[in-house]
């Protein structure tokens, strides 16, 4: 049985530990809680420059330095690879250029089309209507020549000009099948075959045996050996280069020399 000072203390001490927690429910229910303590807020983040805040999420979001906007100057891009592609040809595309009687039908013809280098220092895509027996050597040729970094001026079927070998001299324009006969002659050209190619005639013109040219844009072109770019010059690598296929050069014709000429077989 407890003494009457002992229940005196009991009494005290469980009125003590009502108060504490009634303390306690009423500092959590007055800051909002549900029974949880909720953790301090976490302070802003700071970016890599040093400035930084935190979004409304809690998420940072960062100010961009003045060395993160700079853009890395992009590596030079490299000149495409050459391509080349062979396709039929009809008679309509060559209205111009080939009539009946012609020595060979367009049937015997195919277009060439591909990729060389300009005077402009870029690639191109040109189109040669030439014999089908000689597509592939036209195709490594031209493909040597655009790895060299040859220049041509221009290269379309001569049909763009009408069948007018003139106009297509004027624009400087490398052609190659054309039912013509040759120059000075009644016998069919090697174009008429398609298995001839000029290449850049302004820079390659035909020269009288007395020096003149038929066309003043060429005029400064008509001496040989000439150092500039697009220009044949007598053994020299694009000359060697189409021999090494059997096309021989209008270069060293006898009396006119024919510098844009280059002829399977010769001729």
């Amino acid at each position: 049985m407890a003494l009457p000072w002992r229940m005196s203390e009991i009494r005290k001490l469980r009125h003590l530990g009502v108060l504490a927690l009634a303390c306690v429910s009423a500092t959590v229910t007055a800051c909002g809680g549900t029974g949880v303590v909720a953790e301090p807020a976490p302070s802003s983040v700071t970016s890599p420059s040093g400035q930084g805040s935190t979004s409304p999420s809690g998420e940072a979001s960062f100010m961009p330095s003045a060395s993160s906007s700079e853009t890395p100057s992009a590596a030079p891009s490299q000149p495409p690879a050459f391509r080349s592609k062979i396709s039929d040809v009809t008679a309509g595309q060559l209205n111009h250029s080939w009539r009946p009687g012609c020595p060979v039908s367009p049937d015997s013809l195919r277009k060439v089309t591909m990729t060389y280098w300009g005077f402009d220092k870029k690639a191109h895509t040109g189109e040669l209507i030439v014999n089908r027996g000689v597509t592939g050597d036209v195709v490594a040729q031209f493909k040597q020549l655009y790895e060299w970094r040859f220049p041509i001026a221009r290269m379309v079927p001569i049909d763009v000009y009408k069948g007018s070998d003139f106009d297509s001299i004027e624009a400087d324009n490398t052609s190659a099948f054309n039912c013509r006969r040759t120059t000075g002659s009644s016998s069919w050209s090697k174009h008429s075959y398609g298995r001839a190619v000029d290449i850049n005639p302004r820079e390659n013109p035909w020269v009288e045996p007395d020096g003149s040219v038929a066309h003043d844009n060429a005029r400064q072109f008509a001496t040989r050996p000439l150092h500039k770019p697009g220009v044949i010059n007598p053994d020299d690598r694009v000359v060697r280069l189409f021999e090494k296929y059997g096309w021989q050069w209008g270069g060293y014709f006898n009396g006119a020399k024919d510098y844009q000429h280059f002829a399977k077989g010769g001729g």
